[in-house]
Formats: C-alpha cells, sequence, structure tokens
C-alpha cells in the first residue's frame, strides 16, 4: 500500500511573489490542476494555513504538503481494441481511431482507451487522478491519429516534462474550407472559453492564453484544402479553433463548423453530399517526435490515415 508523501518548503528571495499552484508545480513536476485540487483540499498549507491557489508568496513563509496516497481505480478493464505503432518497456505508440474516447469521464465510463489499456497493461502506474493510466496528452473524442502512452510512472513524468517545454513535436492534417491566398502562415490568436457557451473555446474570450499555429497547404481542391499543421502551444481544441477563426474551419467540425458551411464554398454536389454524412472532423494527428525517456533517442512516428478521411480525400482529388 501506497503512504501519504509529506514535505515542506521553506520561500526563498527566487520564489517571493509566486503562485503557490505554479511555485509548488514546478517543485514536484505535476500539473497545476493537480496542485490546485491539493491545495483546495487543504492538503497544501502555507503557515499552517489554507491559500488559494493563486495565493502569491512571501519570503519566510513555511509550505507544508502532503499527497495523499492514490485512490483505488474504479474503472474496469474492457477489451477495446488497441493499434499500436510502437512498443517497447517504457512507451506505446498508438494510433487512436476516430469515436475513441481517450480517458473516463461524464458520460463515457466504458469503451474508452484507459479501459482498454487497463485489460491489456494491468501493470501501467496511475497519474494523480488515478483514472488516466499511462495517458501523457490527449486527443478529442472524433480526432484521430498518434498518442503516446508511457507504461511506467518514471517515463510519464519525462514525458510530461516534454510536453510542458514544447520539446514534442505534433503535426496534423486536416480538410478545411475554402482557398487559401498563400501557400502557409501562421496563426497567432489567444484562445479561451467562449463568453457565451462555457463548453467551446473561443479567440475572443477576454482570458484567453496565447497560442499559435503553423500551417502549410499540401493539396488544393473545389472549395476546400489539405492543410499540415504544426502546435507551437497546446490549447484546447487550438487547431479547430483556429482554423474556424480565420475562415478556414475542420470540414465536418460539429462544434466550430456548420454542417451546411459547405454553401458558403464552391463545393461539388456530390462532395457535399459526403460531407453532409461525415459524423466527425476530417482532423488526424499525423506525426510525433519526441526523445525517448531512457535512451533519449530522437523518436518519430507516423499514424497512417483512417478511411473515412481518406475516402474523402479522394473524392475531393478525383474532382
Amino acid at each position: 500500500m501506497v503512504n501519504k508523501i509529506t514535505f515542506f518548503i521553506k520561500v526563498g528571495k527566487t520564489d517571493f511573489g509566486k503562485r503557490l499552484d505554479i511555485l509548488i508545480s514546478d517543485q514536484i513536476k505535476n500539473s497545476r490542476t493537480f496542485i490546485a485540487d491539493l491545495i483546495r483540499n487543504g492538503h497544501i498549507l502555507v503557515n499552517k494555513a489554507v491559500k488559494k491557489p493563486s495565493y502569491r508568496v512571501i519570503i519566510g513563509e513555511i509550505i507544508s504538503c502532503t499527497i495523499p496516497p492514490p485512490k483505488r481505480l474504479i474503472f474496469n478493464p474492457e477489451p477495446v481494441p488497441i493499434n499500436s505503432l510502437y512498443e517497447d518497456n517504457e512507451i506505446l505508440i498508438i494510433n487512436k481511431p476516430p469515436g475513441l474516447v481517450v480517458h473516463p469521464a461524464p458520460g463515457n465510463y466504458s469503451g474508452t482507451l484507459v479501459n482498454g489499456l487497463l485489460h491489456y497493461y494491468p501493470e501501467l502506474e496511475c497519474n494523480e487522478n488515478n483514472i488516466r493510466p499511462g495517458i501523457v496528452h490527449r486527443l478529442d473524442k472524433n480526432t484521430s491519429g498518434a498518442l503516446i502512452i508511457a507504461k511506467n510512472a518514471s517515463a510519464h513524468n519525462n514525458l510530461t516534462a516534454q510536453f510542458k517545454n514544447r520539446k514534442v513535436k505534433k503535426l496534423y492534417l486536416a480538410l478545411v474550407y475554402g482557398n487559401f491566398k498563400s501557400d502557409e502562415g501562421v496563426i497567432e490568436l489567444s484562445i479561451g472559453r467562449h463568453p457565451v457557451d462555457r463548453k467551446k473555446m473561443s479567440t475572443v474570450s477576454k482570458k484567453g492564453r496565447y497560442a499559435r499555429t503553423f500551417w502549410k497547404v499540401l493539396e488544393k481542391y473545389q472549395g476546400a484544402a489539405l492543410i499540415e499543421l504544426i502546435l507551437d502551444t497546446g490549447r484546447t481544441h487550438q487547431i479547430r479553433v483556429h482554423c474556424a477563426a480565420t475562415g478556414h474551419p475542420v470540414i465536418g467540425d460539429p462544434v466550430y463548423c456548420s454542417s451546411k458551411a459547405y454553401k458558403n464554398f464552391i463545393i461539388d454536389q456530390k462532395i457535399a453530399i459526403k460531407i453532409m454524412s461525415l459524423k466527425r472532423q476530417m482532423l488526424h494527428a499525423r506525426r510525433l517526435s519526441f526523445s525517448h525517456p531512457v535512451s533519449k533517442q530522437e523518436l518519430f512516428f507516423k499514424a497512417p490515415l483512417p478511411a473515412d478521411m481518406e475516402e474523402i480525400i479522394q473524392i475531393f482529388r478525383q474532382h
């Protein structure tokens, strides 16, 4: 049985004025969300008093931190199919199909990637939330492509740090509406919660965070294009929000693109009928590159296109 971990930090000159959640997150190399939950639940105290995650620390204060032991998993292993691209003792790279939820959440407590991982890899170690064993990053339910799984805590911490320091390079392919005036460019628009619809993200949020996406046109079609995108930051729905904000929404996107958006562009009737039948956004995580957590070797992985996206690309090419 894993015991709780307790430690103390004395605030020095270099940490004066830092937010409490950021200071602890930097110290133990864990997510601010996890740290904020500990603070709110009284597991992290400043001079024996409960503070808010946003509290600015003062020189000389004593911060006591108690990390409780992991809670028992409540999700069942299930034989969810997993398409592996690569595997060794430290990592697993999969090609996530569209429609597969990465981790359990309200409304999706079974049939997720995590349920499958628990079935095929029962030895996987859990992270702080205890419901996401091996999960280092995620893709939206209806986004397909390459995904990294950490097979132990050491690999998880290493890869989490690589993501945080932007060492992991991710390249996506997307089918988008519209004709481009240039063949490549960069989108720099802050992203935050939509001011009205809290389930959506937006570039007009008052509390948006800086986001940058590089794009390049690979193929031009009638009223659409196949583009590649490289994320310099990792905001929620970043590609979908940036593409929609610049007038080139991702085809099939049920949230940021109207199902009848094709009417605003010159789209062949046969293609329009196919677009109307799409059940997800045409977005695919094509390539991943990062350093192996043990060997430090630079690794590159490429995920084949799913059948639905390959089919519509072929239809566009024929017209």
